[in-house]
């Protein structure tokens, strides 16, 4: 996040999941909101909001040898993996936690993604519904 805020505009690179890279090549459009969640570290959660400003494009790190997220199967005349372009829209005044939002999986974020046993991704819907009650919480 403290990247983001810096930058205030960045490319989302290193999505190396299937189902996400779908996501991010086909579903986010400019515009579109999202969540900030840091998911590595000691306490997961929510810890801002960025916006989408470009949809999703070929992750030119792929093919680099030298880059973080360097895949040698990728082809650039066949891309596997994509990206999109965020910007930082705020911090929220305090981190909405994953162990704070999961009693609510069965009622105010039912389908939750991010609430369903054993997941991994790091892209995915919110309904709006969703959205507007995680916000509530902050």
């Amino acid at each position: 996040m403290h990247d983001l805020i810096n930058d205030q505009t960045t490319y989302w690179e290193g999505v190396r999941n299937y189902q996400a890279r779908n996501m991010l090549r086909d579903q986010m459009q400019i515009g579109d909101r999202a969540f900030f969640y840091h998911s590595n570290c000691a306490e997961p959660g929510i810890v801002g909001l960025m916006q989408i400003t470009q949809s999703g494009y070929v992750d030119h790190t792929a093919f680099d040898p030298d880059a973080k997220y360097y895949d040698s199967k990728s082809d650039p005349a066949n891309p596997r993996w994509y990206m999109v372009d965020v910007q930082h829209e705020r911090a929220l005044t305090r981190t909405i936690t994953l162990r704070e939002l999961r009693p609510y999986a069965d009622n105010s974020l039912q389908g939750l993604p991010l609430l369903r046993k054993g997941n991994r991704l790091s892209v995915m819907p919110v309904a709006p519904d969703q959205w507007q009650f995680i916000l509530s919480l902050e």
